[in-house]
């Protein structure tokens, strides 16, 4: 077994393989940019190697400098994580030529896997099943209508090099065809510098479900089950789930040999993932391969008990798998959010800085252990366990050069419906502060009818949030739990006020029974009768909740019990009440006397300011162009400026016709939220 192992990532991944280099007693190497010098992953790893500026291109891909890391610590094997370096052949070259090991497959498997139309032909030729469509080398528009024709539209024309939904289009017609195969062309030339295309029909009603498959070097491979993931967004991944809701023994069987077939058609030796695309009636095909260990992997480990990140360091060192396929039993369910630096309320743009509150929910484990392949007990019911994967900590920056993930929040339960409840109070529970997030966003997908059922396509969140993302409206039942925890927690709050030293002689300051709640839109008028345990709240209707909490002014986590429900909510102070956040609702809470309810509704409504002639800039970021000058008349959907955050180019365009007035920022100034870049007349 190797002695020292060096990992070629940063951020949470780079942590994660620590967490088991550490447990199995291996020594680590971290590597660094100028911008992680402060990062989790540095100060959790035994060692640590500058590697140059914080862009990855003169940093984390550079093989020359990774290399020379490597060579400085001595490492005898080398993790690349994700991303990165981690399908790069020419960097599995290098390591195998300065007779380091790489914890990853063989080069001959990440180049055929690679490769979109070497791979599926790999793949037909081991059996696997993929998509109806054209491999070969397509030349010209023409050729792509008659193909797509032979094939029957709808089709998908990609790029063979393509990755990141770059160089992909539908047709569903033949001028679309046309359209299109010059377009994904253009685009793959310009973006990969390979410009071949191949067609294949169109998969209606998709989810993206994918083979977890294990191999070693000694000819074994076993299949850990499936993971879905068609909660994506911009073929981003959101949220994944294991086991998938749709499938059923005989198709996940039938898929993960098939994964294993293709495994071990390219002498494949490490932890790998085989993706297929599922239609409606559980036909399934090939989609590709990841020759790495994918962003995921966390709800495989919890419903197997394997850990694979060991496992792809007991391959990498030679050992056979000590689990066969008999061995691996789905235990329970586990449920993945991906926690992401973007604000869900600007279109999921990217979101920079200090995060100046960061307390993710306790980890717990729950459930069964496998202990050398064998489960050992039960897992009880209703038990559950959290884990949160993070390279980020409270203080720490959200870098604009990297990938905006903080944190993969997982939890497991013996059931399905269980694991979602306990991902519903995990995500309660996770406090973040100081960048914009998508907490909020994961909650209401939690919540939906549509993901509950597990009815889901990767079309989920294009069809169900066509305009975005604008929050959650709660039901009256979840007002009401709320507006009565509110009124308990602010009459505790009313008591500790009445208590304060130095009040006026004479002045005795009582705490009344009666309260008005307002929130969402909606007036509760409540009465509160309070005792050692807690209180009961009564609603003029008749109706009433007893509340129960051990909650006390400032804290800003609140565990309450609520007619034997636990609710988790995060609490703010405001004037006269709370900001409250649950299950993605962002709520003003004003809890008022009966006679200040009664003013309250003769205040004016404060309007916000009027921005509407003002370019204002929606994410912290770099100010990369200016577009237009002073006096110049722009149009509508003209370009004013480009901005840059997480390695991403936004064009800001005009929204309406006008002049520019006042330009207030320069190309390479750095801008927070809502900063005026361009004023209009």
């Amino acid at each position: 077994m190797f002695n020292k192992i060096l990992i070629a990532n940063r951020g949470e991944i780079a942590c994660r393989v620590i967490k088991t280099a550490r447990k199995m007693g291996i020594g680590t190497v971290a590597i660094y940019s100028d911008a992680d010098r402060n990062a989790l992953h540095v100060s959790m790893a035994d060692e640590a190697v500058h590697i140059g500026p914080p862009p990855a291109n003169q940093s984390y891909i550079v093989i020359d400098k990774v290399m020379d890391a490597i060579r400085q610590s001595g490492a005898q094997a080398v993790h690349p994580g994700y991303g990165f370096l981690s399908e790069n052949a020419k960097f599995a070259e290098a390591l195998e030529a300065e007779g380091v090991a790489f914890v990853g497959p063989p080069v001959g498997a990440i180049e055929s896997m690679g490769d979109k139309i070497t791979s599926k032909k790999i793949a037909q030729d081991a059996g696997v099943s993929t998509v109806p469509g054209y491999m070969g080398l397509i030349e010209d528009a023409d050729e792509a209508v008659k193909i797509s024709n032979d094939i029957g539209y709808p089709v998908m024309i990609k790029a063979s090099a393509g990755g990141g939904g770059k160089g992909m289009r539908i047709a569903w017609n033949d001028e679309e065809a046309r359209e299109g195969f010059q377009s994904s062309k253009n685009e793959a030339a310009n973006s990969f510098g390979d410009d071949r295309i191949f067609i294949e029909k169109f998969v209606t009603q998709p989810r993206h479900i994918e083979i977890q498959v294990l191999c070693d070097s000694h000819g074994n491979g076993i299949y850990l089950g499936e993971r879905e993931c068609s909660i994506q967004r911009r073929n981003q991944k959101v949220v994944e789930e294991a086991p998938s809701p749709f499938l059923d023994p005989e198709t996940r069987k039938a898929m993960g040999e098939q994964a294993v077939a293709l495994a071990k058609a390219v002498n494949y030796a490490s932890a790998g993932t085989v993706e297929f695309i599922v239609d409606g009636e559980k036909n399934f095909y090939f989609l590709e391969m990841n020759t790495r260990l994918q962003v995921e992997h966390p709800v495989t480990e919890l419903i197997t008990g394997v850990d694979l990140v060991e496992q792809m360091i007991r391959v990498a060192a030679g050992e056979k798998l000590s689990i066969t396929q008999d061995d691996v039993a789905l235990t329970g369910w586990a449920i993945e959010n991906r926690l992401y630096a973007e604000d869900p309320y600007r279109g999921f743009l990217p979101s920079i800085g200090r995060l100046t509150r960061y307390r993710p929910p306790a980890e717990t484990a729950a459930g069964p252990m496998l202990v050398n392949g064998k489960w050992q007990g039960d897992a009880p019911q209703g038990a559950w366990a959290v884990r949160n994967d993070t390279g980020v900590y409270e203080g720490g920056e959200i870098s604009m050069y990297y990938d905006p993930m903080i944190a993969k929040l997982c939890t497991w339960a013996p059931t399905r419906d269980q694991a979602i409840e306990a991902m519903r109070v995990a995500l309660d529970s996770f406090e973040v502060e100081g960048i914009g997030h998508n907490l909020p966003f994961l909650s209401a997908v939690m919540d939906h009818p549509k993901f509950i059922s597990g009815d889901m396509t990767t079309a989920f969140i294009a069809e169900e949030y066509p305009d975005g993302f604008e929050g959650v409206t709660l039901p009256e039942e979840d007002l009401r739990r709320i507006a009565a925890s509110c009124a308990a927690m602010y009459r505790v709050a009313e008591i500790r006020r009445t208590r304060v030293s130095g009040r006026m002689d004479n002045h005795e300051r009582k705490v009344g029974a009666h309260w008005n709640v307002a929130l969402q839109g909606q007036e509760f008028d409540v009465r509160i009768e309070a005792d050692k345990e807690g209180a009961t709240v009564a609603f003029s209707d008749g109706t009433s909740l007893r509340i129960a909490s051990d909650w006390t002014p400032g804290d800003q986590l609140a565990v309450l019990d609520v007619d034997g429900e636990s609710l988790v909510m995060k609490v703010g102070k405001i004037s006269g009440g709370f900001r409250i956040r649950n299950r993605g609702a962002d709520l003003k809470v004003h809890v008022r006397r009966p006679r200040q309810a009664e003013l309250a509704k003769l205040m004016p409504e404060k309007l916000p300011p009027d921005t509407s002639k003002m370019l204002l800039c929606p994410m912290p970021g770099l100010i990369v162009k200016i577009d237009v000058e002073v006096g110049q008349e722009v149009q509508e959907g003209q370009a004013l400026c480009t901005v840059e955050a997480m390695k991403m180019e936004n064009i800001l365009r005009a929204e309406k016709k006008g002049v520019v007035a006042k330009i207030n920022a320069d190309p390479g100034d750095s801008l927070a939220v809502d900063d005026v870049i361009i004023e209009f007349e």
